[in-house]
């Protein structure tokens, strides 16, 4: 008896490549099928099977047919690389990306199977794996830009903004367009290189007027620079293209906030999902006198959303304090208690190298500068100093790093959010210089985009007498409205080299000095974040 045919005719597998390509599916997959009972073992067979299920979202089946075919023939590296495609619309990442490993062992210079593993790792937050999979598909396809322009982002996003800056330069070499420029701008703005972020900012409008982001992105300069009328400006252009536009409408809150005007605040802050945006219209509420309204919508988020919200914690700890009732906010009841008096014995030490070379660097560097409404006769850098690629900001952010890790153990019994949802990663969200003189001074604050904040003294003036340019902490602040005068404060007379580690849901302050010396600090925010 003669062996059946392993495949169909040749004339039978072509019309059937014929009805997939006119996309008669369903007819292709009815065929194949009824083909497929003849002929169970032709991969090839089975492989147009698999993509006339795919094509017509009949994923499941796909995703079986494949692996049939797998089992016939393990060695293609395209198979693996489709089910792999058809794991990810399933959700099932675990198996996605086993699948893409298999169609890379295959297959190592595959590239959009790099650049999907990328992406993959990218969204589980393992950004070091995946910069490296968005760096073997940018070298295994000379042109794929959407490498570079990935690659840029988690870089950016692991804090290392001269290397997302090269990866969007480079990006934008091969494909010009307003979104390279946009990513460009903000790596530039990060590096407090405010000129340049500008001009990137314009050419991405230039190329596309109603960029919202870009729009935003301008008013925070003309914000950094003091320039609020340009900013608001600048806001509401992007409210004009995009009127739920987030940040914008936060900003724009933050305006009204700043120059008093709370009721016309909380309808932007309202309108806005960014950030810590609900809280603000609390703190709007709070600070206007509303306190049942308040009280009310405190407890509201209290019961339905977890307590890791810094403005939250300084509100509540306020309300508690103020009405002498139990602070149930449980970000960090007792603030006070969670403040860490240390020192860098590296800036310590006689002529410290390393202290000198960050004088030198923060004086000489062409750093831009903030404009801060509430630091008086004082300078405050722009970008994020202590994720800036000089050897000495480098060798700081490591030794504070060091404390940080130490701050945790220290406190590790606590069972406040501050601690039981410490960073693991501890990256800088944000940090700064400032550079005070005479009669200079910070008045009152929180940091409400920080979880623990620090600060590390690299030159002090002279005291004329008491504390003066001393650190204070403690439970009132930034004009909140107070019922009676029993809010805690404490004082710290630093030295140079010290470090002190803060909630940062805690008030604080510098009291002014008279020296003709000049004040050197740098003033930092770790928070939780991708790894």
């Amino acid at each position: 008896m003669k062996p059946l045919p392993k495949n169909p005719q040749a004339g039978e597998l072509q019309a059937l490549h014929q009805l997939y390509q006119s996309g008669q599916l369903a007819l292709a997959e009815h065929r194949a099928l009824a083909l497929s009972t003849h002929y169970p073992k032709s991969a090839a067979l089975l492989n147009l099977l698999g993509m006339c299920q795919q094509g017509q979202g009949k994923l499941r089946e796909a995703a079986a047919t494949f692996r049939k075919v797998l089992t016939l023939d393990p060695a293609i590296a395209e198979l693996h690389f489709n089910l792999a495609a058809i794991y990810t619309q399933l959700h099932d990442v675990k198996a996605a990306m086993a699948s893409y490993r298999k169609a890379l062992q295959l297959k190592p210079d595959f590239s959009v199977a790099h650049f999907n593993l990328g992406a993959l790792l990218q969204q589980q937050d393992q950004l070091a794996e995946a910069a490296k999979h968005y760096q073997q598909a940018a070298r295994a396809q000379a042109d794929f830009f959407e490498a570079w322009v990935n690659w840029g982002a988690v870089m950016q996003l692991r804090g290392d903004l001269q290397a997302a800056e090269q990866c969007y330069r480079k990006a934008l070499a091969l494909h010009d367009d307003a979104k390279g420029h946009f990513n460009l701008g903000t790596t530039l703005y990060g590096q407090g290189e405010h000129a340049a972020a500008m001009t990137e900012f314009r050419e991405a409008l230039r190329l596309d007027p109603q960029m919202a982001d870009a729009w935003n992105d301008i008013g925070e300069i003309y914000r950094d620079q003091g320039d609020m009328e340009a900013a608001v400006r600048s806001y509401r252009q992007a409210l004009q293209t995009q009127p739920s536009h987030a940040r914008a409408n936060y900003n724009l809150g933050e305006c009204y906030c700043l120059g008093g005007q709370l009721e016309q605040a909380v309808p932007y802050f309202a309108a806005s999902d960014f950030a810590d945006a609900r809280e603000r219209v609390l703190q709007c509420l709070y600070k206007t006198g509303q306190f049942e309204a308040f009280k009310q919508s405190l407890d509201q988020l209290a019961d339905s959303t977890p307590h890791h919200s810094i403005l939250l914690g300084t509100l509540s700890t306020h309300y508690a304090i103020n009405f002498r009732q139990p602070n149930s906010y449980r970000f960090c009841r007792n603030p006070m208690d969670f403040v860490l008096h240390t020192r860098i014995e590296e800036l310590a030490i006689p002529d410290s190298p390393l202290l000198n070379q960050l004088l030198h660097d923060i004086t000489h560097l062409a750093i831009a500068e903030r404009k801060q409404g509430r630091l008086y006769y004082g300078k405050q850098s722009a970008g994020n100093l202590l994720q800036r690629a000089e050897p000495s900001f480098q060798k700081l952010a490591g030794l504070i790093r060091a404390k940080v890790k130490a701050y945790q153990k220290q406190f590790a019994g606590s069972q406040d959010s501050l601690i039981r949802l410490f960073p693991k990663q501890l990256e800088f969200a944000s940090s700064w210089y400032l550079r005070m003189r005479q009669g200079g001074y910070l008045t009152s604050h929180i940091h409400e985009e920080g979880w623990i904040s620090g600060c590390v003294y690299l030159q002090l003036p002279d005291k004329c007498g008491g504390h003066e340019g001393s650190f204070e902490y403690g439970t009132d602040g930034d004009d909140y409205p107070r019922l009676h005068d029993e809010f805690p404060s404490r004082i710290v007379d630093q030295a140079v080299g010290d470090l002190v580690l803060f909630p940062s849901s805690l008030f604080h302050r510098t009291i002014p000095f008279q020296s003709d010396q000049e004040r050197v600090c740098v003033a930092f925010d770790i928070k939780p974040g991708v790894a």
